[in-house]
C-alpha cells in the first residue's frame, strides 16, 4: 500500500480498526504466563477466526498479533532467534484472516523497557530491535505498520525511524495517556504530534489506559495541529473485578454512543483496545456510517517541540527568544566545560535561560580538539534532562548534524540551511528525513550578499528546491542575516529590509543572530535594544540573543503588549507584578556552589558525590545534611511533579542523585554514633504472573527507595506464591503489584486472596495503564495512577497503620 493509497483511504469516511484481542483469546484457551505471540504461532486458526471476525463486523484495517514479537520482549521467554518467524507466521495469519476486503496492520509496540538514559536500551538498539520484527512482518504480506501502546515518545521515534529504513509503507503512530493528558514520559498530545507527524507518522493518535470519554479531549488537542488523519483506539471504559472476573465496564452500545463525540473532536479513525469484541466494532460500524470526518482550521504556527513541550511560532504569537548561550564562540567558560565533558555546566545554562524566559535554546558544540559529533549529542542529552524547551541544532557538520537529528526526541530546528550547494544537497535531506524545522539562511555559493534583494533572491530559490521536498512555509525560519553597523552603516537597514517583505509579502517566520549587529562597539546591548525593537516593528519572529539580559528581556516583554502580541498584556502584567521570582533572589543559593539541594532539585547526577563529600569535610553532620537539605529537596521534587512542572524524567533524576547522596551519608550517620535512617516501612514490589513489562514497576521501586521505604523488588512476571513467601519473610507492611496488559491484572486480586487466606497483616497497592481506582477496591487494594502518587500512597498507608 502506498502512503497516497492509505491518504485516500481517509477520504470522507470514518476509517474502523479491529478491537482487543489479548482477553478473547484468553478465553479461548491461551494459558496465563506463556508468551502470546509463540502461541498464537501455535493456534494459527484460532487467532485467524478471530481476527476475521473483526473484518465481518466492519474493520477496513485489522493489526496482525506482533505486540510484543520484538527480539528484546521475547527474550524474556528466550525466543528473540525466533523473532523473523513469528512476525512472518503472524502477519501471514492476519493476511488470510482480511482476504480481499481488509488492510493488515504490522502491530509493533514497546520494547517492555524504558530507554537510555533512564532504562539500559540504547536507541540504536531499540531501533535495529524494531527492524528484525519489521523484516518478518514485511515478508508476511503487511500492507502498513502501526505503533501503538507508546509510553516514551523517543522509543515511537525508534520504531519509526526502523520502518522507514526499510521500506516506505504508511506509518500508524498511537501513544497513550496517563490521567494528566501526558504519556509516562511526559509528552503531552501536540508535542507528540508534532513529532510523529514530522517524522514521517501517517496518522497519528491515542490508544489504550483510558476510555471514549478521555479520548475526546485529547484527540480536540490534537486536531488543530493535525496534518495527518487521527487515530482513537480506546479501551471499554475501566476495568473492575466482578465474580472472579476482570470485566470492563462499558458495553458495546455504550462505547459506540461516543463514535459522534471522538468524530466531532477530529477523529479519523475508531477501533477497540483492552475488552473491546467484535461486537463492539460492529456497533461502531452502525454509529459511524452516517458520520464524515470534520474539518478544523488548522494553526498555521511554525511548531518545534521537545518531547515535552511545544513552542508555537507566528506573529500573532509572544516573540519567541531563543537562547544564545550553549555556542561557546566567545565564551571561554562553556569551551573549558566542554573540553572537560562538562555536562552539568551545559544543564545549568540551559536552566538559567530558560527561567530568564528563552523560548528555544540554540546548541553549538564547534570547538577546536573535540569530536563534535560526540559532544553535541551529550549537550542535547543534557539539555532535554533539564529543561523542556525545543532546541535549534547549530552545526555545519553534517555527520554530527544526522547524529543529533536522530537522537532528538522531539522536532529540533536546524541552524541553518544556505543557498550554498553543499549545504542544500547535504542538510535538506536529513532536514526531511527527521522532520526538522530549519534556518535559511541567505547567503550562497558566491558569498554573503549585502543588499536585501540578493537575500531574498537567494530566499526564494532556496524555498523552491525545498518545496519540491514537502517543505512548506511554516517548516522554515528566515534569517534576516544582520551584519555589523561597525563595518557597514547599512547592515541593520538591510536585514530589516529583509524581515519585513518575510513578514508582509513572502508570509513566512523569522529570526536573526541579534548581537551580531553591534560586534566591534562600545556598550553594545544599547545597539542590541534599539535594533530589537526596529525589528519586532517590522514582523520579527524570534531572535538568538541573550535571556538572561535584563534590559534586553524588558524589552521583548514591552514590544509584545505594543505590538498586540500579548493581548490584555498578560504576560507582562503576571511578571511585573512580582509572580515570578528571579533565582538570583532564591533564599537557598549559595556563593559559588550548588547546594546538595540544588544539586537534588536539578538532578545533578554527577556531582553529587563530590558536593557531600565536600559538607562532610566542612564538619556537617550526615544526619543535619539528609534532614536540612535532601529530605526537603526530595519532597520539593514532588512537589513540582504534582503541580506538573516535572515531569517523570526529573522525577527519576532528582531520585537517582538522592540514591547517590544516601550511599555517602548512611555509613557516616552510623559514625557519627546514630543510625542508619529509620525506615518508613517495607515494601514488596513485584510485576505479576504472565506480565513481562516493569517499567512503571521500577520506577516506582526506585522511589519508595528514595523517600525511605525498605524496598524488596521481586521483579516481573512473579508468581503470587512467590510474593506471599517473600511477604512473610520481609514482614512487609505493604504488597506493591504492577500490570500492564488486560490478560494479567486478573492475577492481582488472586494474590489478594492469598494474603487473606494466609492472615497477612499487610496492605496492597497496585498500579497500571489499564488498572484504575474502582478496580482496585473491588478486591481491597489501594490504587496509585503513578510512581509519585505511589509513594504518597505508600507513606498514607503506612501513618493510617500507626494510628
Amino acid at each position: 500500500m502506498t502512503k497516497r493509497e492509505f491518504k485516500k483511504l481517509f477520504n470522507n469516511r470514518i476509517v474502523l480498526l479491529d478491537g482487543g484481542m489479548g482477553t478473547l483469546l484468553q478465553k479461548m484457551g491461551m494459558p496465563a504466563g506463556v508468551c502470546p505471540e509463540k502461541w498464537a504461532c501455535e493456534n494459527t486458526d484460532l487467532i485467524q477466526s478471530l481476527q476475521k471476525k473483526y473484518v465481518e463486523a466492519g474493520a477496513n484495517i485489522i493489526y496482525s498479533f506482533t505486540f510484543g514479537a520484538n527480539p528484546i520482549k521475547l527474550s524474556e521467554y528466550g525466543l528473540a532467534e525466533e523473532t523473523y518467524s513469528i512476525n512472518k507466521t503472524l502477519a501471514m495469519a492476519a493476511r488470510k484472516a482480511a482476504g480481499e476486503k481488509g488492510l493488515v496492520a504490522g502491530d509493533i509496540s514497546s520494547c517492555g523497557s524504558l530507554l537510555a538514559p533512564y532504562g539500559n536500551i540504547e536507541f540504536e538498539e531499540a531501533v535495529n530491535s524494531f527492524k528484525e520484527q519489521i523484516k518478518g512482518l514485511l515478508d508476511g504480506g503487511v500492507d502498513l505498520f502501526v505503533i501503538e501502546t507508546m509510553m516514551d515518545l523517543q522509543e515511537a521515534r525508534a520504531a519509526i525511524i526502523a520502518i522507514k529504513e526499510l521500506c516506505d509503507l504508511p506509518v500508524i503512530a498511537t501513544m497513550t495517556y496517563e490521567p494528566n493528558m501526558r504519556t509516562l514520559m511526559g509528552s503531552d498530545p501536540v508535542s507528540a504530534l508534532v513529532t510523529l507527524q514530522s517524522l514521517g507518522a501517517d496518522a497519528v493518535g491515542c490508544n489504550c489506559s483510558s476510555g471514549p470519554v478521555e479520548m475526546v479531549e485529547i484527540i480536540s488537542k490534537m486536531k488543530p495541529y493535525a496534518k495527518v488523519p487521527l487515530v482513537a483506539k480506546p479501551n471499554a471504559g475501566k476495568p473492575r473485578f466482578k465474580k472472579g472476573k476482570t470485566v470492563f465496564d462499558m458495553d458495546a452500545e455504550s462505547f459506540a454512543s461516543y463514535a459522534e463525540a471522538l468524530v466531532e473532536a477530529g477523529a479519523n479513525a475508531l477501533g477497540g483496545c483492552c475488552g473491546t469484541t467484535p461486537e463492539y466494532i460492529e456497533k461502531l460500524a452502525e454509529a459511524t456510517k452516517n458520520l464524515y470526518p470534520v474539518e478544523v482550521e488548522r494553526k498555521p504556527y511554525s511548531l518545534a517541540c521537545s518531547n515535552r513541550q511545544t513552542v508555537e511560532i507566528h506573529p500573532s504569537l509572544p516573540f519567541a527568544v531563543i537562547g544564545e548561550r550553549l555556542n561557546p564562540t566567545g565564551k571561554k567558560a562553556l569551551k573549558e566545560a566542554l573540553l572537560k565533558g562538562d555536562m552539568d555546566y551545559v544543564s545549568d545554562i540551559a536552566r538559567e535561560q530558560v527561567e530568564a524566559g528563552a523560548k528555544l535554546l540554540d546548541i553549538n558544540a564547534g570547538v577546536p580538539g573535540i569530536d563534535e559529533k560526540d559532544v553535541l549529542v551529550s549537550m542535547i542529552d543534557a539539555v532535554c534532562n533539564a529543561v523542556s524547551a525545543p532546541i535549534l541544532i547549530d552545526t555545519s557538520n553534517a555527520e554530527a548534524l544526522e547524529k543529533a537529528l536522530r537522537i532528538y526526541p522531539g522536532r529540533a530546528i536546524i541552524n541553518s540551511i544556505s543557498g550554498e550547494r553543499d549545504k542544500l544537497e547535504k542538510f535538506l535531506p536529513l532536514a526531511k528525513k527527521y522532520g526538522a524545522m530549519f534556518v535559511l539562511l541567505p547567503v550562497n555559493d558566491t558569498g554573503v550578499p549585502e543588499t536585501a534583494e540578493e537575500r531574498i533572491a537567494i530566499i526564494k530559490d532556496v524555498y523552491r528546491k525545498a518545496r519540491k521536498m514537502g517543505f512548506t512555509k511554516e517548516d522554515i525560519l528566515v534569517d534576516g542575516l544582520v551584519m555589523t553597523v561597525a563595518s557597514n552603516p547599512e547592515a541593520a537597514l538591510e536585514a530589516l529590509k529583509v524581515i519585513n517583505w518575510c513578514h508582509k509579502r513572502f508570509k513566512t517566520n523569522t529570526t536573526m543572530g541579534l548581537s551580531n549587529v553591534s560586534f566591534g562597539l562600545p556598550a553594545r546591548e544599547h545597539v542590541n535594544s534599539a535594533f530589537l525593537a526596529m525589528a519586532v516593528a517590522n514582523g520579527l519572529s524570534t531572535a538568538i540573543m541573550n535571556p538572561n539580559s535584563k534590559q534586553m528581556m524588558d524589552l521583548v516583554r514591552a514590544s509584545d503588549v505594543l505590538s498586540a502580541r500579548d493581548r490584555s498584556a498578560i504576560n507582562y502584567t503576571e511578571f511585573y507584578s512580582g509572580e515570578v521570582v528571579s533565582k538570583e533572589n532564591a533564599s537557598n543559593a549559595k556563593e559559588g556552589l550548588k547546594s546538595l539541594y540544588d544539586a537534588i532539585i536539578s538532578g545533578d547526577r554527577n556531582n553529587i558525590e563530590e558536593l557531600v563529600r565536600q559538607e562532610l569535610i566542612s564538619g556537617r553532620l550526615a544526619k543535619d545534611l539528609i534532614d536540612g537539605e535532601l529530605i526537603p529537596a526530595i519532597q520539593k521534587v514532588g512537589e513540582l511533579y504534582e503541580k506538573g512542572k516535572y515531569f517523570l524524567p526529573q522525577l527519576i533524576r532528582g531520585a537517582e542523585a538522592m540514591e547517590k547522596a544516601m550511599a555517602i551519608l548512611t555509613p557516616e550517620l552510623i559514625k557519627d554514633g546514630g543510625e542508619s535512617t529509620e525506615s518508613k516501612g517495607t515494601v514488596v514490589i513485584a510485576t505479576v504472573k504472565g506480565d513481562v513489562h516493569d517499567i512503571g514497576k521500577n520506577i516506582v521501586a526506585m522511589l519508595l527507595k528514595n523517600y525511605g521505604f525498605n524496598v524488596i523488588d521481586l521483579g516481573k512476571d512473579v508468581e503470587g506464591s512467590r510474593i506471599i513467601e517473600a511477604a512473610k519473610e520481609h514482614k512487609a507492611d505493604i504488597i506493591a503489584l504492577s500490570a500492564l496488559m488486560t490478560t494479567t491484572m486478573g492475577e492481582m486480586p488472586k494474590v489478594m486472596e492469598l494474603v487473606r487466606k494466609e492472615g497477612l497483616n499487610c496492605s496492597m497497592m497496585v498500579g497500571g495503564a489499564v488498572l484504575d481506582k474502582n478496580y482496585a477496591e473491588s478486591f481491597g487494594a489501594h490504587y496509585s495512577n503513578d510512581a509519585y502518587s505511589a509513594v504518597k500512597l505508600a507513606e498514607k498507608l503506612m501513618n493510617d497503620n500507626l494510628h
